[in-house]
């Protein structure tokens, strides 16, 4: 597909006209060359364009930018200042509204991401299209512009992260994380089985927004301001001159190694990690492992070259720095290892590895991360031309991406992200649902086996390589947006048609339900004998007398409000039957239901919390926490139809049930799935809650009534118009005020009934839309409709009277 088409399709609409003018100024480009040829003035006048272009554009990011960050400040400040004085009754609603507000803004960021991302590739398709047709060079014009301008997207970093914490505040309800995030980085030995994808540029940012809704922004060090180089990380790669190192982890050779040396952030950075990564280490039975310990920045070219020896580090690490016996034995374990590969191999530095990274994990827990690193950039770091003194890493290199200062033979910019997942199976974690969906869609592309090291050292020394990487006819020959064939329907972050945020093709709430819905692939139906026992307690009017399942077989029972008796019905004559839930049951058949249900509910409570929730998807789950969701509304068959045999009377809404392989019909019925014999019900006595989620705000009834009342105003407005018309005017204005008189009773009769549609709507399905999408329209066209037909009538009305005002007589003036 062509740049111009791609630039159309991706388009956000309501920032239509703030996008570079790539068509218009390439039309013109065109036309002057086929014209009279490429001139001195052409070429001034397309370097003003292009700047003036670039101006507007990084206008509009500024602003934009400024608008997301006062709004995260909002968010954060009412957070800060409510959070004391908050309530249990407005604690929910507080963090639900944030997290909605978060989302909005998060969407925003994403959209402002790829909106930076298209403009610069048109300026980018523009000077490589002006070069072609004028044979010219202005790659430096490119530079220029990209550096006083800052088209990219490395300036949403600081606030996606921001973000992050306010998110995961909301997700914890005000509670901090227990976990201490730089915990992983004093570890010394990591045995994890990972994976490896290429995240096209277009896509980073979605997936960043997607995977913060699961899991937080590590930050290892939370006290200090984040800025944008905290994200950076280096690391210089040594081999020999045969590049054995390189072999070795490219055949997989059994205890092949790669050694690295790695900082943090800027190279002002004191601590250096010397890393080792071994293919089935022989001293863990064959397990690959990566192992490392941390130097001081001046101690590291006498460590390499032998003068600061591995006895030397344990004894500093025992004396200087207080560790454990067990932990300094495991560092010179390392150290020796590593100076012993230095020195029998004739390993040198050759290549350092630049990327920026993103970590999502729960501080502390090391089961499950995910890293996103972008900007990933191989430089050549061979040869003391580079390297002065004989220094370990070249001193003119810094964290500046994109380096451009370095010549083309010494950099290479990779032009994917690379997202790596690193799960400690060996400790039982398995991938959550979520995410094995997430890595099934096309916003990333597995490449198995994927090494950065492979990678820079196939591109810099390919002639004298005797084997390549699998993956590089991929990357040449591949568009890896399109290149995968998904088994799911994965939606990625989006937005409706009335420009909603939405989550794989849901609303927030709908989606973090919809992932509440899957914990079933982890949770245990009770047995038939349990329902069949608590069908005959229900039925008794008295608690079940079996011992409750534990906490993986469990039902969660709500009891609705109360029902009102016949009595109270018929002594309120402006009761609406729409509000009832039951309109026969007799008040001593109420008393005895209620009877048997708070028993009921009193057992499950001395079983488990009320706010026990548990989400086999989420992470929360896999880490051994308790998370925070809302309610998915099923109801139990078995208990209903105990209820309905003990009373004798019918029941639309009687329990609310959260169940597990249960499908929601819309009279809150169950149709058991894969399953005749009705063993698809709740366990008995199972885990049972007031449903605090269902509650509807009674601001939702004002305002529907609100909506109603405006609606009556305005056909009372239209009335009083037609009737006027209709009472003083002649025949034609009659038949403009019978039209309008149709209007205005039409409509208030459209009113009436979309009022008690709406109402039924709130109560029934809370999480559906309110609004009417197509009565407002309906009502703009057939009044603008009346008033044409008003005029033409009017227009085409002969004249009654020829005379002074209308009045039939001739005035003369004498």
């Amino acid at each position: 597909m062509k740049f111009g088409q791609e630039l159309q399709d991706n388009i956000y609409e309501p920032w239509r006209f703030e996008y570079i003018s790539y068509d218009v100024i390439k039309k013109d480009m065109k036309n002057r060359q086929l014209t009279h040829g490429w001139t001195e003035q052409d070429e001034k006048d397309f370097e003003t364009t292009l700047r003036l272009e670039a101006d507007k554009v990084d206008l509009f990011i500024t602003r934009k930018q400024r608008e997301i960050d006062s709004r995260i400040a909002y968010c954060d400040r009412i957070l800060i200042q409510q959070r004391p004085s908050m309530t249990l009754s407005t604690q929910h609603s507080l963090y639900e509204s944030m997290d909605d507000s978060l989302t909005d803004i998060l969407t925003d960021l994403n959209d402002l991401a790829k909106f930076t991302r298209y403009n610069y590739l048109g300026i980018q398709k523009l000077i490589k299209k002006h070069d072609k047709h004028t044979q010219m060079d202005r790659q430096a014009l490119l530079v220029d512009i990209v550096r006083n301008k800052s088209l990219d997207r490395q300036r949403f970093d600081v606030a996606l992260v921001k973000i992050s914490a306010l998110h995961d505040l909301c997700r914890l309800h005000g509670e901090s994380r227990t976990g201490n995030a730089a915990a992983g980085l004093d570890q010394n030995a990591f045995e994890r089985a990972t994976a490896k994808y290429w995240v096209h540029p277009d896509n980073v940012t979605e997936l960043k927004a997607i995977l913060l809704f699961h899991l937080p922004v590590l930050v290892f060090n939370p006290n200090k301001p984040i800025e944008a180089e905290d994200s950076a990380i280096s690391s210089v790669y040594f081999d020999n001159q045969n590049f054995n190192l390189y072999g070795g982890r490219l055949q997989r050779d059994e205890g092949a190694e790669a050694i690295r040396l790695r900082w943090y952030g800027p190279m002002s950075s004191k601590s250096i990690f010397i890393e080792r990564k071994t293919h089935h280490a022989p001293w863990l039975d064959g397990a690959s492992v990566k192992d490392r310990f941390r130097l001081d920045e001046p101690q590291v070219n006498d460590f390499l070259q032998g003068r600061y020896t591995a006895d030397q580090v344990a004894h500093d690490m025992k004396t200087k720095q207080g560790m454990a016996q067990d932990a300094v034995d495991a560092n010179h374990f390392i150290a020796s290892g590593v100076q012993r590969s230095v020195a029998e191999k004739r390993l040198n530095p050759v290549m350092r590895v630049f990327y920026n990274r993103t970590a999502f994990q729960v501080p502390g827990d090391q089961r499950l991360r995910l890293s996103l690193d972008t900007d990933l950039t191989f430089i050549r770091e061979d040869g003391p031309s580079r390297r002065k003194n004989n220094n370990w890493r070249r001193q003119d290199v810094g964290v500046d991406y994109p380096f451009d200062y370095l010549p083309d033979a010494e950099v290479y910019r990779f032009p994917y992200a690379v997202l790596e997942t690193k799960l400690q199976t060996h400790l039982g974690q398995e991938p959550p649902e979520w995410l094995t969906r997430l890595l099934d869609s096309k916003l990333v592309y597995e490449v198995p086996r994927f090494s950065k090291y492979l990678q820079g050292a196939a591109h810099f020394w390919s002639p004298q390589l005797p084997l390549l990487p699998w993956w590089l006819g991929d990357l040449q020959q591949l568009d890896i947006r399109n290149a995968k064939q998904t088994t799911g329907n994965f939606t990625g972050l989006s937005r409706s048609k009335s420009l909603k945020p939405l989550i794989d093709g849901r609303y927030r709430m709908g989606y973090l339900e919809s992932q509440l819905e899957k914990r079933a692939t982890l949770t245990r139906k009770a047995s038939q004998t349990a329902r069949a026992q608590r069908a005959a307690s229900l039925r008794n009017n008295k608690a079940p007398s079996t011992p409750l399942p534990s906490s993986s077989e469990y039902t969660a029972t709500v009891v609705t409000p109360p029902i009102p008796s016949a009595k109270t019905q018929a002594a309120d004559p402006f009761a609406d039957p729409m509000w009832r839930q039951n309109s026969t049951s007799s008040s001593e058949n109420f008393q005895q239901y209620q009877l048997g249900q708070q028993q009921h509910y009193t057992a499950a409570r001395q079983r488990v919390g009320m706010n026990d929730y548990i989400d086999g998807s989420s992470t929360e789950y896999l880490m051994g926490k308790t998370p925070r969701s809302s309610v998915m509304h099923h109801t139990n068959m078995t208990s209903r139809d105990a209820l309905n045999a003990g009373h004798g009377h019918q029941d639309d809404m009687d329990i609310i049930v959260i169940e597990e392989g249960v499908q929601y019909s819309k009279k809150g019925k169950k149709g058991n799935k894969g399953n005749k014999d009705g063993e698809g019900g709740g366990g008995g006595g199972g885990k049972k809650k007031k449903n605090k989620g269902d509650r509807i705000e009674p601001k939702i009834f004002f305002a529907n009534e609100r909506t109603f009342i405006h609606w009556l105003y305005f056909a009372a407005l239209l009335l009083t118009t037609a009737l006027t018309l209709l009472n003083f005017g002649d025949h034609t204005t009659r038949i403009s005020g019978g039209i309008f008189f149709g209007i205005a009773f039409g409509f208030a009769v459209y009113a009436f009934f979309r009022y008690r549609w709406r109402a039924h709507r709130i109560i029934n399905r809370p999480t559906e839309r309110y609004d009417d999408l197509y009565g407002p329209i309906g009502l703009c066209v057939l009044l603008v409709g009346a008033l044409i037909l008003n005029f033409v009538l009017q227009y085409q009305r002969a004249p009654t009277s020829s005379g002074y005002l209308n009045t039939g007589q001739n005035t003369t003036v004498s």
